[in-house]
């Protein structure tokens, strides 16, 4: 089936994730094209990655995951990066989870929301990760918490009914597409500021470029030929 073009009739977005880096794969081009179209986008990420990385001590992993995905987001544009802190790798789908989220909402008062895809399979065809999971079930959740005055009171943030559009980002069964032809390099820029974490894995910067052509040209199969970022539009 062909993809849809994503919809491009808003102003303000959010994007929630579990970790540092789950922008980046599948591709963070997009956000490069929406920022230069003058959008505003702000990234809410639910943990430090404190445990991404085997051979770094996790006080030590959290700082430099937290530096690297703020340098990633300002290669597309973005520049507003808020942690949650919640505990990489054991991350809970629960009421915390969505006050949080629902916060963050309220305060961004964003157009649209990008999640983290919650399916039981990735994008790439790989089993998803726990936190991703319970990151989108509970960030679905919290658009529609975001928008009731009674659930999670907050004297400080009204309530925010405004989100149009919610989207998810590296699922299996994408339904709309963004054309990112122009901005690709952004994209790669992006995901290659993650250098310690690159460098952990052994993924070299040909190898990353590779893999993210490789998914452009898998949505541009079902995009007329245009290379894109994928999303399942809820």
């Amino acid at each position: 089936m062909s993809l849809i073009e994503f919809p491009e009739d808003w102003n303000s977005a959010l994007v929630v994730i579990a970790h540092p880096d789950d922008v980046e794969y599948p591709g963070a081009a997009p956000f490069a094209r929406w920022t230069a179209q003058g959008k505003k986008v702000v990234y809410v990420v639910a943990s430090r990655g404190e445990a991404g990385l085997d051979t770094m001590p996790p006080e030590e992993c959290a700082a430099l995951r937290m530096a690297e995905q703020t340098a990633a987001a300002a290669e597309v544009g973005v520049h507003d990066v808020e942690f949650l802190d919640h505990p990489d790798g054991m991350i809970e789908y629960g009421l915390g989870l969505r006050r949080d989220i629902a916060s963050a909402i309220r305060r961004h008062r964003p157009e649209l929301v990008v999640i983290g895809s919650h399916r039981e399979m990735s994008g790439n065809g790989m089993l998803n990760m726990a936190d991703h999971r319970a990151v989108g079930q509970a960030a679905i959740d919290a658009v529609r918490d975001a928008a009731n005055r009674w659930v999670f009171r907050e004297p400080a943030a009204e309530p925010w009914s405004g989100v149009r559009y919610t989207a998810l980002l590296g699922s299996p069964a994408n339904t709309h597409a963004v054309d990112i032809e122009e901005w690709f390099d952004a994209g790669l820029r992006s995901l290659l500021a993650h250098r310690a974490y690159l460098e952990t894995l052994g993924t070299s910067a040909d190898e990353a470029e590779a893999m993210l052509r490789k998914f452009a040209m898998d949505v541009a199969s079902r995009f007329a030929g245009r290379p894109g970022v994928g999303f399942e539009m809820l």
